[in-house]
């Protein structure tokens, strides 16, 4: 049996162009004992036979994994099945991470006993190189038990590349019946938050992603609306059985993503009627997620006693309590277009 600790996926369509750079940063890694799954999901272009080339070159540390295009969740979960690590983390194919990466992100793990260790990551733009943002490198908190305190995870960014998970919690994750094209990254992490125990902080930026010009604005369509409902509620369902004590947590996490990044992306979408939609999120948020309005980890308590977490959630939370979410979406949305800040909430 081979003694690996860390088990890297790399989901791969129509990224040829960016491919060869994060495969350098993940065959250089100074952790020796990792293998990086990559996932070639019916890519057009040329992708497996850059996968290929690699393997040559690199023998077993890199596993392909050939198949039909399915999505990136299928495909995730498609190298979950193959992984052999202690851990498992993922690396978007059109990004990097730094050379220590998986080292820091393991040490950490097995240092502090913990489920999940998340990094810092860089946000650059693709084209000229600059630094939109560094993220997640002023953690509140070294180290939590999610029992004792989930509203912690709403500090969490909603993408799954600047973590790594004990291999079990990814190997027994609930499946949705509604699998989401819209928000997955988020609702892939609810399902693995579910039985996760304890989560730790490298304050180091180990990640670049890279920002393209046409991802700036992400707008979503109107036709996803149901299917994204359906399966945050879906997720609430699952929580409600098996995690009832978090669903204060689940319904301020549905304000934040629902609420504010959903109807941001929304909002771009010029054929809608936001003032109509935003009526109808807010009264889906009331009738499925209950406790997002009066929440307690959305409250200057709870931001008073865990060192200002939340803060920027109580901020826009009261814009939305004053009727004034529209003015914040347009300043939102006019520092994005224009300056190329994301504040993430």
């Amino acid at each position: 049996m081979k003694n690996i600790k860390l088990s890297i996926i790399v989901p791969c369509y129509k990224v040829e162009a960016y491919l060869p750079r994060c495969l350098d940063s993940l065959v250089n890694q100074t952790l020796k004992d990792i293998e990086i799954i990559c996932i070639n999901d019916g890519s057009p272009d040329n992708c497996l036979n850059i996968l290929k080339d690699y393997q040559k070159k690199y023998g077993d540390k890199i596993v392909i994994i050939d198949k039909k295009n399915e999505g990136v969740w299928r495909g995730r979960k498609d190298g979950i099945k193959k992984a052999q690590g202690e851990y498992i983390g993922f690396v978007d194919s059109d990004d990097y991470v730094a050379l220590d990466f998986a080292e820091k992100l393991y040490n950490a793990a097995k240092k502090n006993k913990a489920d999940i260790s998340v990094c810092g990551f860089d946000r650059i733009d693709l084209e000229t190189g600059k630094l939109y943002s560094r993220e997640m490198t002023k953690p509140k908190h070294e180290s939590f038990i999610i029992e004792e305190n989930p509203g912690l995870l709403l500090e969490l960014n909603g993408a799954p590349w600047n973590k790594i998970y004990k291999a079990e919690l990814l190997k027994n994750m609930k499946e949705l019946k509604n699998i989401p094209r819209v928000l997955d990254d988020m609702m892939f992490l609810q399902l693995i938050y579910l039985n996760a125990n304890k989560v730790t902080f490298i304050p180091d930026s180990l990640v670049f992603y890279m920002v393209r010009k046409d991802s700036i604005i992400n707008t979503v369509k109107k036709e996803l609306i149901p299917s994204t409902y359906a399966a945050m509620k879906e997720i609430r369902g699952i929580y409600s059985e098996e995690k009832p004590e978090m669903l204060d947590y689940v319904d301020a996490n549905a304000f934040l993503h629902l609420g504010i990044s959903f109807m941001y992306r929304l909002s771009a979408d010029k054929n809608l009627d936001f003032n109509e939609a935003l009526r109808e999120n807010t009264a889906f948020l009331d009738e499925n997620f209950p406790n997002w309005r009066n929440n307690k980890y959305i409250s200057k308590k709870y931001i008073k006693e865990n060192n200002g977490s939340n803060k920027k959630l109580y901020i826009v939370k009261k814009f939305y309590d004053l009727h004034m979410f529209k003015l914040f979406l347009k300043v939102y949305t006019f520092m994005i277009n224009n300056i190329g800040i994301d504040i993430k909430w």
